[in-house]
């Protein structure tokens, strides 16, 4: 006959079957008798995580994502309709241009779409106050036509680009991203315009134009005095940065020392070596390097891709017939950079430009899934 279990151990084992039961009730049997199967690396999938506006009947060349915190539009040269010159990322813009009702600030470096230019106009008569500031080697007729209506315009000073492209609309929502306000940049290269609803946000934007229209300072003589750096979006985190009195580079350094798995790189140019030197670190250590470089800048004077090429990294040349003018980095799926800022030193300590930091996978899955799309349209 088999002798009871020892008193002291029974009480334990009761409480283990307990748990078990409870572990088993909760996970499910299977998590408790075989490892969780491995997860591949690949990014949130894009038709699951976003509402993605379909492409109109007539074919509008825009790709159009909006989520809480923003509303994308990606410019689609591949299009039939782009020839048209009509229906692409500027049409919204110039309905919100529309909707305005007290102010409308734009920073451009470039103008001459039409559309822009009617919008901006229109606004005017009806008495919203419209400003802007030009680069200088930009006074092209939609410019001029808007001065002679009475619209102030105030033209920078050459120490530098004053490569912005943005628009403050109410002091309520921001335009931003790579597209310069014309035919080219809406319709025949690769660009991204992003639309964000923050007063905050505005503000930080508000007192950029204020220091370059009321105060005359471009380029060196900016001041680091964004209101808010550092806000939230509909649970959205977003760092701001203008340049070049905040130096984004050094930030862009530490982004990319943080990558985990991988980085995407959409970049119209690439010649800052710390950026270089941080890709290349990270690339020893696992990380997956990838994107497209537009084609026509790889000869330019200290590009790096002979650097990134040397190391095998898969970075390329880009196949869109016009310019591939997107300023983006995606890191892990999970942080997005964009804006003005081209990844040069020039960009850095010259030029007056803009720059978002956003963490928010759902960015991120947009400019994945343009990527895609335009690497099926150019193979």
């Amino acid at each position: 006959m088999a002798s009871p279990p020892a008193a002291s151990s029974s009480p334990w084992r009761v409480l283990g079957g307990l748990l078990a039961l409870v572990l088993a009730l909760v996970l499910g049997w299977r998590g408790l008798t075989q490892p969780p199967a491995p997860q591949p690396l690949a990014g949130p999938s894009p038709t699951s995580m976003l509402a993605l506006t379909p492409v109109p009947a007539d074919g509008a060349p825009v790709e159009h994502y909006r989520a809480a915190a923003w509303e994308l539009f990606l410019t689609r040269p591949d299009l039939p309709a782009a020839q048209s010159h009509r229906g692409g990322p500027d049409a919204f813009l110039a309905q919100a241009l529309r909707a305005a009702q007290r102010r409308i600030d734009m920073a451009a470096y470039d103008l001459d779409l039409w559309s822009l230019r009617d919008a901006l106009l229109e606004a005017h008569r009806r008495g919203v106050a419209v400003r802007l500031v030009v680069d200088e080697d930009h006074r092209t007729p939609e410019v001029q036509a808007l001065q002679q209506a009475g619209i102030p315009v105030v033209f920078d000073q050459g120490k530098g680009l004053m490569h912005h492209k943005f628009v403050v609309v109410d002091d309520a929502e921001v335009w931003t991203g790579s597209m310069n306000f014309t035919v080219n940049g809406a319709y025949r290269n690769g660009n991204n315009l992003i639309r964000l609803t923050s007063s905050r946000l505005a503000a930080d934007y508000r007192r950029e134009f204020e220091e370059m229209f009321a105060e005359h300072r471009f380029g060196p003589d900016s001041r680091a005095d964004t209101p808010y750096p550092h806000l939230t979006l509909n649970g959205v985190p977003v760092e701001v940065y203008f340049s070049p009195d905040e130096h984004p580079q050094a930030r862009l350094v530490s982004l990319l020392r943080e990558a985990h798995n991988e980085v995407l790189l959409l970049a119209y140019t690439w010649t800052a070596d710390p950026l270089t030197d941080a890709l290349l670190a990270q690339a020893q250590d696992g990380v997956a390097v990838y994107g497209w470089l537009e084609a026509a800048q790889l000869d330019a004077a200290g590009h790096d891709y002979p650097r990134l090429q040397a190391a095998g990294l898969e970075v390329t040349p880009d196949p869109l017939p016009g310019m591939l003018h997107h300023k983006v980095l995606v890191l892990d799926h999970q942080v997005v950079v964009l804006g003005s800022y081209n990844f040069t030193r020039a960009a850095d300590v010259r030029n007056d430009e803009n720059l978002l930091v956003v963490r928010d996978a759902n960015l991120a899955a947009a400019f994945y899934a343009w990527w895609q799309t335009q690497r099926a349209a150019w193979p």
